[in-house]
């Protein structure tokens, strides 16, 4: 159920006292006020206050109240806004509640304009008009005048306003007239009653009912309980025919529809009726009970008819609804803020700040807090025992603020929390916080103010690293584990007093192992020369900037002994967050600090020492190091002897030869027993005696170190950054240079800037000698490449050297290099010249050069010949060849090996030129390969990745033993037909001259410009063709399909025809041969194709093509995806040719690819042959098939040499083979009464016509062993084909007799 809330003023109109404005009065008409309440959650735990300039209890905390960055009171006290009230709780344990403020609200816009397009949601149904004496009808009574509407789930409420019209054409004429009603009473969900303007008439008849047509919105919330719906009239008025202003009447009805379909209706039925000229507003709000079913629909309905005349401005608005949740909570443990403010001088809710002191948290014992600023004020003299005061104070010391966050559950600690308090080093927080709180005179602000504050919002989830490293930026600190405690360490001199910093540790070469110590610079591109410091101002309530520039600090700036940095690497700027910084000055040292450190202290220094060491040093300890490498000179080392607190022995008096000797003023530093280090001026030297002007605190112990210092070679000082425990005894330690006069330049202005001296090394180095090349194929990413190896003899003490070197005439290249040598890979044939310098320590060039000037070959030398070439066979039809792998890297890597054979034994005609290749070439890492067993000579070459012959091949001559006795069934010889070589060419020709088939030219006669008489040959003109191929005039037909083997006759020379080089006309690049004594830059191919059905088949079939797409239609063509057809297109425009079938979509069709595009209709006529498998390389073998065709490709890579097929031809022969069965076969012959036949398991060849000349031609013999014979019984074999023998069996009287027996068929080939 929902009702309206008691108290219905609040309907009507205040004014600005809040009173209620009657709309009769002529004075006003109506005006209205609203207000707004809001809760501001301001942090977790308890918090001081807002911060209040006038002391507690005053108002002047206003001034730190901000709605859109405005303070609720000015610098003078005087208000900026009416009407806001403040509420402040501040987190405390046992806070009540704000009682001014109880519920928690959420205004959702709206902002739509109301309008009743009258009643335009129409549903149907039938009416009874009573009379003037009523009367009762369908168990309804109705009074006089009264109606009954009947419409079946109408949805209608009681007071809902409807418009009714009569339909029935027979009505009386006050039916006609329609109704706008209030209804009366809904006596269930198909009836309801209004009240009529008829009278004394009854009638019944239809009707229609309209209702407006509302706005609505939905409430999901199911924490609301109440919701303020707002309306406004812009104006509300009528200007009459004499020109008189009245006010105006709009009806507004509210209703709330259920989730489960339960209808209020209305809530809210209310008449404004008044005037108004300037915007009036006024607020429904509706109750809800806690059963309600949500969500819930809030509808909004205009029940005044849409003005239709400008006189009349009454226009509606919906502004909003806000869902109020009503709440007395008083929130303990946070501090938050209730405002309550007039919503007029705001067009929606104002961005709102609050200037407070902050979270309290623990603060030390003894200790008072700077009010002014936070900072925590530590007494002269003041020592520092472990413990807090008892109650919590708000300061902005970032280190204790650090301490609050890890120690306790707004954090990361509390009962649960992953930080417990006894795992802090509480006293590394002491030490940051007595720096941090120190007063400064800010030198761009002139004022005084803590070092670091922090003054910051954490109110977003972030993780414990980030947000601890986040607080110890604040006031320049790290976090770091050590012996179980977490340790915070700062940034800040060792010396607070003068802000200096002097060494902590002392380490030299002899207390590091011997890698000693490594160096790494930030690379240039990473030093910032302007930084850019974001903050938050508190003056502007927005984040600020503040721009720091290295020519602002004396250090960076220009001078002769400062950096100069804006010179050296130009205007790099960088921004950076100032976290939890309110300040400018505070901003403006965080900008100086970033630059020095990042300019001048980017240095890092690694090194490995000993547990002395290692167990004493922590991070931020400053360190000084004596490198010996780096200075030029060792003035350090070990002390042998503690005589005294003014006396030691070192061990050793001389270094590098020279006497050890001190400047005036030189100090002597030692590492005392305490692990402290201590300096004292050295009085005198004597051999390896050290003597001091002044004692140490203690006597240094024997074994440990010692190092002098004086003003021409100072100590490095760093600050160590981690250390990390190698094993047992050893610890790896990383530092950062540290200057320490940073902290005086970063806080004032005017301090001098003074370098240190560390080294003695600026003397200029010697350029390097004996410069010397060398050059090599090596392997680069699986590549072999030529390299150029460039060496020198290192100068000592030199680091870096500059290397220059030019190809030809190219522009030199110069390289900076860190060793004695340098590679250059990708060298080419020419000459190259090189030339060295030195860098010092200090960058600087020798002005003396190391030249050289070095001959490159690149990889333009031949390959290494083959050696080592053997064969073994591995059955009757292949061998294998065993070589000797290549010596050369561009072989092994991305190089081949080419195998050749030729059938000649004769080792003058034998050659690789006069070879072909019989396998595809091998991976030039092989060392052995199968290739078929063949008499003659096989020979191999290496190739080089650039195609590169070696210049003499490996050869090996075979002979092979006379084979098993096979039937030989044809032998082939193109070469001896008459004419020779009758089958189909492509760029080939039979030259007689040279008894030989031979690539043919590229030129036609008509080409030929000159003199024909001047030809030397006609047969090649132009360059050879680089390919040609030569098909077989005649193809083998076996009858059907057989076993068959065959032994190629293949007989090829490389030949250089009018080899002469004027006569040459192709591109000098595509040479491969200049000398014209050799010709191995070709090759050839044998190549055999297969059928199993009759090579001469010829079918009928039509086609049709689209695009490329042939596709031939042939019903249960049997042909599969892969196999070669020739087709014969009789009809249309396709090429004839051998096609290979792409695809076979059904039983009836199969695809080609035709190299030209077309189309062409289906039907139309073609004829194909048999299916072929593809042409595959020739080797002698047994191959399977009825039918056999043959091919020779041609090829030459270079256009003046050309390859001779002399001999051409192959032997094909079956095999002698016995089939025996020894299962006894029953003759039958009595029982049958005739002879009896047996197949063999598999045919026998026994000829064809062009095949032995007949079919009989090769017929097996059959034995015949019978079983159970007696005397006078025999057989009688009457008919032999290769497929199947005829036998009787009979008895001594001549009659069939039953008889087994046996067989052997001896014969040749073996069919399927």
């Amino acid at each position: 159920m929902v009702k309206q809330v008691e108290g219905g003023d609040q309907l009507f109109g205040r004014d600005p006292d809040g009173r209620v404005v009657d709309p009769d009065l002529i004075d006003g008409g109506l005006r209205s006020k609203q207000f707004a309440t809001v809760l501001d959650l301001l942090g977790y735990g308890e918090i001081d206050s807002i911060l209040d300039e006038g002391g507690a209890g005053s108002s002047t905390f206003r001034k730190n109240v901000f709605l859109d960055n405005t303070p609720l009171q000015n610098p003078l006290g005087q208000e900026n806004f009416s009407d806001v009230e403040v509420f402040f709780k501040n987190g405390a344990d046992n806070q009540t509640a704000i009682q001014e403020i109880n519920a928690i609200e959420n205004t959702i816009p709206v902002a739509v304009s109301l309008t009743n397009s009258p009643f335009a949601t129409t549903k149907t149904g039938s009416y009874t008009l009573a009379g003037s004496g009523g009367q009762t009808v369908s168990g309804v009574t109705l009074g006089a005048n009264q109606m009954l509407v009947e419409i079946a789930s109408h949805g209608y409420s009681v007071d809902e306003v409807v418009h009714w019209a009569n339909t029935t054409a027979s009505g009386t004429v006050q039916t006609d007239n329609p109704q706008t009603q209030n209804i009366l009473s809904v006596p269930d969900s198909g009836k309801f009653v209004i009240n009529t303007t008829f009278e004394n008439t009854s009638f019944t008849g239809d009707c229609t009912v309209k209702t407006s047509q509302g706005l609505s919105r939905s409430i999901t919330n199911t924490d609301v309980d109440k919701v303020r719906v707002t309306i406004q009239f812009p104006i509300l008025q009528e200007i009459k025919d004499d020109g008189d202003i009245i006010g105006a009447e709009v009806k507004i009805s509210i209703r709330i529809i259920e989730n489960n379909g339960t209808i209020n209706n209305p809530v809210i039925l209310d008449v404004t009726n008044g005037k108004a000229t300037s915007p009036y507003v006024k607020d429904y709000e509706l109750i809800f009970e806690r059963t309600m079913n949500f969500p819930l629909t809030l509808s909004v309905f205009r029940n005044t008819d849409d003005g239709t005349d400008a006189s009349l401005q009454n226009s509606t608005n919906w502004l909003s609804y806000t869902e109020i949740n009503t709440d007395t909570s008083a929130y303990q443990g946070f501090a938050y803020v209730g405002l309550r403010f007039n919503a007029q001088e705001f067009q929606s809710y104002p961005r709102r700040m609050y200037r407070i002191k902050g979270t309290k948290i623990k603060v030390p014992h003894g200790t008072t807090i700077d009010s002014d600023n936070g900072r925590v004020i530590y007494p002269d003299g003041y020592t520092f025992n472990g413990t807090f005061k008892t109650d919590k104070e708000w300061c902005s010391d970032p280190a204790w603020i650090l301490y609050d966050i890890l120690t306790t559950d707004k954090g990361f600690g509390g009962d649960d929390g992953i930080v417990q308090e006894e795992n802090l080093d509480v006293f590394s927080f002491y030490s940051a916080s007595a720096y941090a709180s120190a007063l400064i005179t800010d030198p761009i602000t002139n004022t005084t103010e803590p070092r670091f504050s922090c003054n910051v919002i954490l109110n977003q989830r972030n993780d414990a690293y980030s947000l601890i490293n986040d607080l110890c930026s604040i006031m320049n600190a790290m976090p770091f584990y050590s012996n179980g405690t977490l340790q915070i360490s700062q940034d800040r001199p060792t010396n607070t007093s003068t802000n200096t910093s002097d060494a902590q540790y002392l380490f030299n070469n002899t207390n590091v192992t011997e890698e000693g110590f490594t160096y790494q610079n930030q690379a240039a591109r990473l030093k910032y020369t302007e930084v850019e410091v974001q903050y938050f101002d508190n003056q502007t309530q927005s984040m600020e900037f503040e721009l720091v520039t290295a020519d602002q600090i004396t250090a960076l700036g220009s001078g002769s002994n400062n950096l100069d940095a804006i010179n050296k690497y130009g205007r790099t700027r960088k921004t950076i967050k100032a976290f939890a910084c309110t300040s400018i000055g505070q901003a403006n040292r965080l900008g100086r600090w970033f630059l020095y450190t990042n300019l001048l202290e980017s240095e890092v220094v690694t090194f490995t020492t000993t547990l002395e060491a290692g167990v004493v040093v922590r991070p931020s300890t400053i360190i000084a190091i004596a490198d010996s490498v780096r200075s030029g000179t060792r003035k350090g080392g070990r002390i042998k002897t503690g005589v005294s607190t003014t006396e030691i022995i070192v061990d050793r008096s001389s270094i590098d030869g020279n006497d050890l000797t001190h400047d005036s003023g030189a100090t002597l530093s030692v590492v005392l027993a305490d692990g402290s280090t201590e300096s004292k001026t050295i009085s005198s030297i004597d051999g390896t005696t050290i003597t001091v002007s002044s004692a140490f605190s203690s006597t240094p112990q024997s074994n440990s170190v010692y190092a002098i210092e004086s003003s021409s070679t100072e100590f490095q000082i760093f600050k160590v950054v981690s250390i990390e425990e190698k094993n047992h005894c050893e610890y790896t330690i990383t530092a950062v240079i540290h200057d320490t006069d940073k902290y005086a330049q970063v806080e004032d202005t005017t301090v001098a800037f003074n370098p240190r001296t560390i080294t003695t090394l600026i003397a200029e180095a010697p350029a390097p000698s004996n410069l010397a090349a060398t050059e090599q194929i090596v392997v680069l990413n699986n590549r072999a490449v030529s390299k150029i190896f460039v060496t020198w003899e290192p100068v000592k003490g030199v680091k870096e050297y500059l290397l220059e070197f030019q190809f030809g005439n190219d522009n030199p290249e110069r390289f900076r290099v860190a060793r004695p040598s340098f590679e250059l890979f990708e060298s080419r044939l020419g000459s190259y010249k090189f030339a060295v310098k030195s860098f010092n320590t200090l960058g600087v060039l020798s002005s003396d050069t190391s030249n050289l000037t070095f001959t490159a070959v690149g990889k333009t030398a031949l390959p290494d010949d083959p050696s080592g070439l053997t064969l073994e066979p591995v059955s009757s039809d292949y061998v294998r060849l065993r070589f000797n792998p290549s010596t050369n890297v561009d072989v092994l890597h991305g190089g081949t090996i080419s195998v050749r054979h030729t059938p000649s034994v004769d080792r003058t005609t034998a050659t690789f030129q006069n070879s072909t290749e019989i396998i595809q070439r091998l991976s030039g890492s092989v060392t052995e390969t199968l290739v078929p067993a063949l008499t003659g000579t096989y020979s191999i070459k290496f190739i080089d990745d650039g195609g590169r012959k070696s210049e003499n091949a490996a050869r090996v001559i075979v002979t092979q033993p006379d084979p098993q006795p096979n039937q030989v069934i044809l032998t082939e010889r193109e070469d001896t037909d008459s004419p020779p070589f009758q089958g189909d060419k492509v760029n080939t020709f039979f030259d007689a001259a040279l008894d030989g088939l031979l690539l043919d030219g590229t030129f036609f006669i008509d080409d030929v410009t000159q003199n024909i008489d001047e030809l030397s040959s006609i047969d090649f003109l132009g360059p050879i063709h680089s390919s040609g191929s030569y098909e077989f005039q005649n193809k083998v037909d076996l009858g059907a399909i057989f076993n068959l083997t065959l032994k190629r006759r293949f007989l090829t020379f490389g030949i250089l025809p009018n080899d002469l080089i004027d006569s040459r006309t192709a591109n000098i690049n595509t040479w491969t041969d200049f000398d014209g004594t050799k010709a191995d830059d070709v090759n050839a191919k044998l190549l055999v194709a297969t059928t199993d059905i009759d090579p001469a088949t010829s079918v009928s079939a039509t086609y049709g093509q689209s695009g490329t797409t042939i596709t031939i239609t042939k019903s249960s063509h049997g042909y599969s995806v892969g196999d070669f057809v020739v087709i014969d297109f009789t009809a249309g425009s396709a090429t004839d040719g051998n096609y290979e079938i792409q695809t076979v979509p059904s039983s009836s069709t199969f695809t080609v690819t035709s190299a030209t595009s077309a189309t062409i209709s289906s039907g139309t006529s073609c004829t194909y042959g048999a299916n072929f498998t593809q042409f595959n390389t020739f080797a002698n073998g047994e191959y399977k098939g009825r039918g056999f065709k043959f091919r020779t490709e041609l090829e030459s890579n270079d256009p003046a040499q050309n390859i001779k097929i002399e001999e051409l031809g192959f032997e094909a022969s079956v095999k002698r083979r016995t089939e025996t069965v020894n299962t006894a076969i029953a003759s039958q012959c009595a029982t049958t009464g005739s002879a009896k036949t047996v197949t063999f398991g598999s045919p026998f060849f026994a000829g064809t016509g062009s095949l032995g000349g007949s079919t009989t031609a090769f017929l097996p013999t059959i034995g015949i062993t019978l079983e159970g014979a007696v005397s006078g019984d025999y057989f009688k074999i009457t008919s032999v084909t290769g497929t199947q023998f005829v036998i009787e069996t009979r008895d001594s009287s001549n009659n069939f007799k039953d008889l087994s027996f046996k067989y052997t068929a001896i014969g040749f080939g073996k069919g399927s």
